[in-house]
């Protein structure tokens, strides 16, 4: 297995990666807490957010070796067997997945393993897991079969939804006004605090 960047393998990402500590059951567990927006202002240890949908600032605190994730826009023909994925998908009743966005682990980096609840849309689930069989589907779809450690999910992935690489960024990337995406901790006291920081590649919104 390639030796996982630490640039990557320590943020919390991605992905996601917020649930490493997520238990196995039978039914799906409730998702992390993120936070989506534009940058509003920037310190050497907060970042200031205006969120996506509305409502006052979110102040964040950022971990003193926190990292940058950018998410770049790759071929549908990226995702293979052996990848390691997370994809916001919307459930159908007869219990496949259908995917509204892909994003793509670099090699040897697995973050957020898992099957949880996502807010990306109303009822909308988080499946993070190793791909296995891929096959073609209708008006170029891709489908997947998606593992985990406690389950499998059958993943439809339309040609149009995006499809993003993970990959290293630097702090110079977060300035005002670009748009952001953190998996946050919150304390007891409703403070927010983040160790990575994902970004669009050339200030593009982070699709999850």
């Amino acid at each position: 297995m390639t030796r996982p960047n630490p640039r990557l393998a320590a943020p919390g990402l991605l992905a996601l990666a917020l649930a490493a500590a997520l238990p196995a059951a039978a039914q799906a567990p409730a998702g992390p807490t993120v936070v989506r927006g534009s940058v509003a202002a920037l310190t050497d240890t907060t970042l200031t957010v205006k969120p996506e949908r509305g409502g006052p600032a979110q102040v964040v605190t950022l971990a003193p070796t926190w990292t940058v994730a950018v998410m770049k826009p790759v071929a549908i023909d990226a995702i293979q067997p052996g990848s390691f994925i997370g994809t916001a998908e919307m459930p159908a009743k007869n219990g496949t997945g259908r995917s509204l966005e892909v994003h793509v682990f670099p090699p040897g980096v697995k973050m957020g393993e898992g099957h949880y609840g996502w807010d990306l849309k109303p009822g909308s689930m988080m499946t993070n897991g190793t791909v296995g069989k891929v096959m073609a589907g209708k008006r170029g779809s891709r489908e997947l079969d998606v593992a985990y450690s406690y389950g499998t999910r059958h993943i439809v992935v339309p040609a149009s939804v995006p499809v993003v690489q993970i990959t290293g960024g630097q702090r110079s990337q977060v300035k005002p006004g670009v748009p952001v995406f953190m998996v946050v901790q919150k304390g007891p006291a409703g403070a927010l605090t983040a160790g990575s920081v994902s970004i669009g590649e050339n200030g593009a919104k982070p699709p999850m």
